[in-house]
């Protein structure tokens, strides 16, 4: 494998911005990738070395549902084709590998490619193109006739669209493009494969070379916390070509090979699900309201376009995937239902005939399903549990294992996971994972950590993964692992853009005080449980989740530690630090501008206008893309003797993507809690540095100017 370099990256002009990061020669022991199955061990604690070593299939993070399948199905149904990942922080890599398996339960996978680097995802962010830090999704896709995967592979910062024959040999790239290939399907006659590319960046790039001479134009190019330079444009189109499958010149798309692919992936947008069945009968899911954000109703239509009304409650809500049955057969489709959509569901439903009947239930997150003759092939997992690979019959709903890629989790001793539920007091849903320490006899009172944000599937890190949850367990601590309500704004018919629902959120920090009520409202409950120690309480988050903690201490007494991995929103970021696209934005949201000096408006929300009565002890770990957004607020913090320590991570995103700095986070984040909520330190003398600071910020001694 190859590996990242702790340096940062060459300039974004030169490289562009797909490219996260230089190779170097050090390469990772890959060889456990598919792990050999190994007998039960004696049960040991988790470790932080576990949770970075989790085996991806797709992105890992059951709280991002409706998403493409990674798991990829032959024509015949009878193999599948999936991409495992694995971060190795030795050598700062990824071990990446294309697997293929029989769909069985005896089935073994093989490796038909092993190789390549991470890939990292990027978005259309006010009109120009901001890399997240979070993976795409890896759907490798198998040739009509069957004899042919194609996969995207990065390597040497570019990625390129590979294949390899199904039956074995050596995998190759089929294009050589200067820039990304982002998107990729194949011909329907099987005999080529389409795929798309932002030609128009390379004229971009020397455009801006040129510009560079006379120096660039401060404008809405410019994100100013991402960089010194302006970013590549959201308006630059994908370019199609074709290409064979076992490789040779590149030729330009044809006429309609633009459907054969999806949306572009920069994009945001949240689309209906749809699907056809064999017969001509057509489903799609539709928003019950002009509401963007308002729950989606099933329209069916018969193949002569006659509508079908779809009666009962499972019509509407959430929905994670549609499935038509071959032969005339039913509808199957997947459901989050429940309390605050925390449940999966699958139904099954045949048009005309009654309202959809459920087959399960489920606590567990099933999704990435594909159907495979008459059995659908998923990812499920569970709070304890990483994603592993299902066939579930939709008869009865019986599951079969088909492939656990990290077995080594058996021999894990969990704590007891309990699902907590309770409103807010707009009389929202709120839920939350509790997880206690394995060995917790619940005698006594014990200290606890917030997680805010999502909590769906397995518990690994929280939101953007820095908050090592099971950890956080093993070491003594209570966790509540929060999952969000919806927006406010949501719940408004009458938003129908989410220009409106997000001025709504806004307004008088609504959105804000409908956090800060579900939090406190869940630690309550934890509380009156006789858990949680109401004087060892403590809060994380990332992006949304670091405003949720920012507010909090602000608005609350109740934290004794708090730790963030982004920051924050204050004037200076609202009018300034993200750009004058963001500012526009904001502004039109009902925010001041930066001449107002508005201070009863920012009151209830600023954590500089409220350093002087902030004394929570605040760690802040953050991307050097991002930490222009906190350099206020840390000295802010710090001219009034508070309790802050802040860290700077070179060539990261908002989403943290390095191996080796998601490590250092997780146990700085362990070692932070223990100090100022159980009073303990870890005696590796290379840390003795970090408790000297955090001694001093203790006793609120200063700091060399």
């Amino acid at each position: 494998m190859v590996s990242v370099m702790d340096r940062r990256s060459i300039a974004l002009l030169a490289a562009g911005v797909g490219l996260l990061a230089l190779p170097s020669t050090a390469t990772a022991d890959c060889s456990d990738l598919l792990p050999v199955p190994a007998p039960m061990m004696k049960r040991r604690a988790i470790t932080a070395q576990d949770l970075l070593g989790v085996r991806d299939i797709g992105r890992g993070d059951g709280a991002l549902l409706g998403n493409k399948s990674p798991l990829g199905l032959s024509p015949d149904g009878r193999q599948l084709a999936f991409i495992l990942i694995r971060a190795e922080a030795s050598t700062n890599s990824y071990c990446i590998g294309l697997a293929v398996m029989d769909v069985k339960p005896s089935a073994k996978p093989r490796l038909l490619d092993q190789g390549g680097e991470f890939i990292g995802g990027t978005g259309d962010y006010r009109g120009v193109i901001l890399p997240t830090g979070f993976p795409i999704l890896l759907a490798p896709s198998w040739s009509p006739d069957g004899r042919w995967i194609a996969f995207l592979r990065r390597d040497n910062g570019v990625t390129q669209l590979w294949t390899v024959r199904a039956d074995g040999g050596p995998a190759r790239a089929v294009t050589h493009s200067p820039v990304d290939v982002e998107q990729f399907a194949w011909g329907p006659d099987g005999r080529s494969l389409i795929y798309a590319i932002r030609t128009g960046q390379m004229a971009e790039r020397t455009a801006l070379v040129r510009e560079a001479v006379t120096g660039f134009r401060y404008d809405d190019r410019y994100v100013p916390m991402m960089g010194d330079k302006p970013m590549p444009l959201a308006t630059t189109a994908l370019s199609l070509f074709r290409v064979d499958p076992g490789g040779g010149e590149a030729r330009p798309g044809e006429e309609g090979d633009r459907a054969l692919l999806g949306p572009d992936p920069i994009g945001y947008a949240i689309l209906p699900l749809s699907a056809r069945a064999d017969d001509g009968r057509f489903i799609q899911t539709e928003h019950v309201t002009a509401n963007p954000a308002s729950p989606w109703a099933l329209a069916m239509s018969s193949a002569a376009g006659v509508k079908i009304p779809c009666p009962g409650g499972a019509c509407s809500g959430k929905f994670a995937g549609l499935w038509w049955m071959s032969h005339d057969g039913p509808l199957l489709f997947l459901r989050r239902e429940g309390w605050n959509d925390r449940s999966t569901a699958l139904y099954r439903w045949r048009p005309g005939s009654g309202p959809p009947r459920r087959i399960f239930v489920t606590s567990d997150v099933i999704s990435g399903c594909d159907l495979a003759g008459r059995d659908l092939v998923c990812l499920r997992q569970g709070a304890s549990v990483p994603p592993r690979i299902v066939r579930i019959d939709p008869g009865d709903g019986h599951m079969d294992l088909l492939y656990d890629p990290n077995p080594e989790y058996r021999s894990i001793r969990f704590g007891r996971v309990e699902r907590l539920e309770w409103r807010n007091d707009r009389g929202l849903e709120v839920a939350g994972d509790l997880v206690l320490p394995p060995d917790y006899d619940g005698q006594e009172r014990l200290p606890m950590i917030v997680t805010t944000y999502r909590s769906n599937g397995f518990l690994r890190g929280a939101t953007g993964n820095e908050y090592p949850i099971h950890l956080f367990a093993a070491k003594g601590f209570a966790v509540l692992s929060l999952d969000r309500p919806p927006h406010v704004g949501a719940i408004n018919p009458l938003n129908k853009d989410w220009q409106k629902l997000l001025a709504e959120n806004d307004r008088d920090w609504g959105e804000r005080r409908s956090m800060q009520s579900s939090v406190m409202t869940g630690v309550q409950r934890v509380i009156d449980m006789g858990i949680a120690d109401p004087d060892r309480i403590g809060i994380t988050g990332l992006s949304d989740g670091s405003s949720t903690v920012g507010f909090a201490l602000i608005n609350s007494r109740r934290f004794a530690a708090a730790a963030i991995s982004t920051c924050c929103l204050e004037p200076w970021t609202v009018n300034a630090t993200i750009g004058p696209a963001f500012a526009r934005k904001m502004r039109s949201q009902g925010f001041p501008p930066a001449t107002s000096d508005d201070r009863d408006y920012w009151e209830p929300g600023s954590m500089i206008r409220n350093a002087a009565s902030i004394d929570t002890p605040l760690l802040m770990q953050l991307a050097d893309r991002e930490y222009l957004t906190a350099i206020d607020v840390f000295a802010a913090l710090r001219e009034q003797g508070k309790p802050v320590d802040m860290y700077v991570f070179p060539d990261e995103f908002h989403n943290k993507w390095q191996p080796r700095h998601r490590l250092a986070i997780y146990e700085r984040n362990v070692d932070w809690f223990l100090y100022w909520l159980q009073g303990k330190k870890d005696p590796d003398p290379r840390k003795a540095e970090q408790y000297a600071i955090w001694d001093r910020l203790r006793l609120k001694q200063p700091f060399p100017p």
